[in-house]
């Protein structure tokens, strides 16, 4: 198995899905939890060094911190509505709770400034239709730069690609300072939906890509419901849903650069695939979800 891999349920943390802290996947910034909230049960999160995103994954939660409350209206599954979420900052303690129950994520990013907490409203999430043809994705850009600018190292943001299209493609990449790219670290937290297209579930799969010009890093891995993929240096891309099977990820990027950036460079053998998606028309699928709920 890949150590970049970490396939479902191996990042687990009693009924929790993923505790990967910066020190355990093996760098300097970028961390995931994904919460379970039983039905009605207060749960304490400490940040301590971590600012994050509180964001739904199934169901809404209310969030109270720093004598804050936000009030976070959720979604039924990630491919069915673009949810609200809330920043929280470093050295804090949050207390997150749900009604019926939740599914949380907690994209994290190990900072220095502590930043005052915030409530993200779904209707103000840009959703870009990005690509063309067989390469057209949904990108929610809840927490990237220019559009959420309030956080010190951490940036994220969730792609819906359709079944059997292809996202994160021209390969790219964003591990040292240049013209181009900013040095970041990446995650990513895959959902895969079974046959109703909605419903995550471990029948699915789809297959992710990661290299590095020399050789070294060579990854093709086929990623299921629930995993997670590393990406400390080199090229990412494609992650492919297999037809039959719509693919999510989440996306939680962080490095020691002073602006907050997802400046990246594609691999210059196949960043002329850009310069076609003009040409082509982009799938009448995309979007899939804003805010209201599912576009179609």
């Amino acid at each position: 198995m890949s150590a970049l891999h970490r396939p479902a349920g191996s990042l687990s943390d009693g009924t929790d899905p993923v505790l990967l802290t910066a020190d355990a996947a093996g760098w300097a910034y970028t961390g995931l939890r994904v919460l379970r909230l039983a039905p009605g049960v207060a749960r304490a999160v400490r940040t301590g060094e971590y600012e994050a995103f509180v964001l739904p994954l199934a169901g809404s939660c209310t969030v109270r911190v720093d004598g804050q409350v936000f009030e976070l209206a959720g979604r039924d599954t990630v491919f069915t509505r673009v949810t609200d979420f809330a920043y929280v900052p470093r050295d804090a303690e949050v207390e997150l709770i749900s009604a019926a129950g939740a599914e949380i994520a907690l994209p994290m990013a190990r900072c220095t400034r502590r930043l005052e907490p915030r409530y993200g409203p779904a209707e103000g999430v840009p959703v870009e239709v990005r690509g063309g043809g067989q390469a057209s994705r949904q990108v929610t850009n809840f927490g990237a730069p220019g559009a959420w600018e309030h956080a010190d190292k951490l940036n994220a943001c969730e792609l819906i690609t359709p079944d059997g299209n292809w996202s994160s493609y021209p390969p790219h990449k964003h591990d040292e300072a240049s013209e181009c790219e900013v040095v970041n670290e990446e995650i990513y937290y895959f959902r895969i939906a079974g046959r109703d297209g909605i419903t995550p579930g471990p029948e699915g799969f789809g297959l992710h890509r990661t290299y590095t010009a020399d050789g070294e890093l060579d990854e093709n891995v086929a990623v299921r419901d629930g995993d997670v993929f590393l990406v400390p240096r080199g090229y990412h891309g494609p992650c492919i849903a297999a037809p039959g099977y719509p693919m999510y990820y989440l996306n939680v990027l962080a490095g020691p650069a002073d602006e907050r950036s997802m400046a990246f460079c594609d691999d210059p053998a196949h960043g002329w695939v850009r310069d076609t998606w003009a040409e082509q028309p982009t799938d009448p699928r995309c979007p899939v979800t804003d805010h209201r709920g599912r576009a179609q």
